[in-house]
């Protein structure tokens, strides 16, 4: 059954509320909290001319990161959180493949990039190099072929890049509640919605 303009704002609103609650916990080792990565990522796609779903998929990805509770340091205790798993999954119920697929194939995405271009390992922060080991470390050549036909692979390499650079201390954006009309539309624009 598809989602009401009510329904659609309130989940418009949980996921704004999402920021709001955790997006001031810090960003797994780097120097900006999770609102100010998830807003960075969102204004390079921007920048960038993407389309409105990407720009959703860019300002969402990191959602399983406000979602689950493994704490800031999970990645130092050793664990993965699989924290693209857990933001598709979550994103899936609201949005369709433009939206969801990028998420959830973001961080194969890093792992393809590492295979496919060997100065891109060398760019990563500290943070994502530790969190690489635990996602699996780079692709087999036969792994990244394999990712490089997937139907959203493009546009989860794209997000991939917006996220690396998002991560500047002090970068002024646009507050999330700007994005709400936009997250709105692109739930509205689902099919099953």
């Amino acid at each position: 059954m598809p989602m009401t303009t009510s329904k659609i704002d309130a989940e418009t609103d949980a996921l704004v509320a999402l920021f709001t609650r955790h997006g001031g916990d810090g960003y797994f080792g780097e120097r900006v909290t999770q609102a100010e990565h998830a807003l960075q990522s969102a204004a390079l796609a921007e920048d960038e001319g993407a389309a409105p779903a990407l720009v959703v998929a860019a300002l969402l990805h990191d959602v399983g990161h406000l979602i689950h509770t493994g704490g800031e340091d999970i990645a130092d205790r050793g664990i993965d959180a699989r924290h693209e798993a857990i933001g598709a999954t979550y994103l899936a119920r609201l949005f369709g493949p433009a939206v969801v697929e990028p998420v959830r194939l973001h961080v194969p995405a890093k792992r393809y990039l590492c295979a496919i271009d060997k100065g891109y390992w060398q760019d990563l922060s500290p943070a994502s190099k530790q969190s690489l080991e635990l996602q699996g470390g780079v692709f087999s050549p036969d792994e990244a072929e394999a990712f490089a036909n997937l139907p959203q692979a493009q546009d989860a390499v794209r997000l991939r890049r917006w996220d690396d650079r998002a991560k500047v201390m002090g970068l002024e954006t646009r507050p999330i509640e700007s994005y709400r009309e936009l997250i709105a539309a692109v739930m509205a624009s689902h099919p099953a919605n």
